[in-house]
């Protein structure tokens, strides 16, 4: 039997909850795309086992999965996102003298995409390639606090956050106050948090959705610029 009109139906559910605000009931969805709603919660299941799509027990809601979010970060990884930003990063390193870095979501992680940094400075963990703990980094943050909720809870769906250095929020609500600082003021920061001694503020863009696309950070010697002269 073919399998085109279940990849059909199942990217039709991928395609209405990315439109959608926010999680929806299964009932809402086989409604919305013309499904029998028997049809609906097996197809959400099976969607759900490969990480496409996540329940939400609370509010007995369905939203997008990890795995959804792993494919719109392969998305930006087959654009030439880093053709666009390498002039921008290199302005900031010209004119800040530090590394300037771009970053995207990956699931949890940030993944790191492009770096330029001046002569002669101090290697960082934060290389092209690498993936830190979303949590923990200035990119990751400035692009989660623009997450909604329920897309912030399939992320990070319980149990501690990982920490590396002592500093960081171990919690979900922990960091739930710490984003909703970031978006307040535009931009995130992280102070030891990834590595010691180093600090780094980022800020995003979005898409033409006003979906949170990708991050620039600078990172730089706290001992070099602390707290009190970065931006207010």
């Amino acid at each position: 039997m073919s399998q085109v009109p279940a990849a059909r139906r199942a990217l039709a559910v991928l395609r209405h909850l990315a439109a959608a605000p926010g999680p929806l009931p299964a009932s809402a969805i086989a409604r919305a795309l013309g499904l029998p709603r028997s049809s609906a919660y097996h197809l959400l299941a099976a969607m759900a086992e490969d990480g496409f799509v996540a329940y939400v027990p609370e509010e007995r809601r369905w939203g997008l999965g990890v795995a959804a979010f792993e494919i719109g970060s392969a998305y930006l990884r087959h654009e030439p996102l880093e053709r666009l930003a390498r002039p921008l990063l290199r302005r900031l390193v010209d004119r800040t003298g530090e590394i300037a870095q771009l970053g995207v979501l990956h699931g949890a992680e940030t993944l790191y995409l492009l770096k330029e940094q001046p002569p002669h400075h101090a290697t960082l963990v934060t290389d092209v390639g690498v993936r830190l703990p979303a949590h923990l980094t200035a990119s990751g943050r400035s692009l989660l606090a623009h997450l909604p909720p329920a897309q912030l809870r399939a992320l990070f769906p319980g149990g501690p956050l990982v920490d590396r250095t002592g500093r960081g929020p171990t919690t979900l609500r922990a960091l739930r106050r710490v984003l909703a600082e970031d978006a307040r003021r535009g931009w995130a920061s992280e102070d030891g948090h990834v590595t010691e001694g180093f600090a780094s503020i980022a800020a995003c863009a979005f898409d033409h959705t006003a979906h949170p696309t990708a991050a620039v950070a600078v990172t730089f010697r706290r001992d070099a610029r602390p707290p009190e002269t970065w931006p207010a």
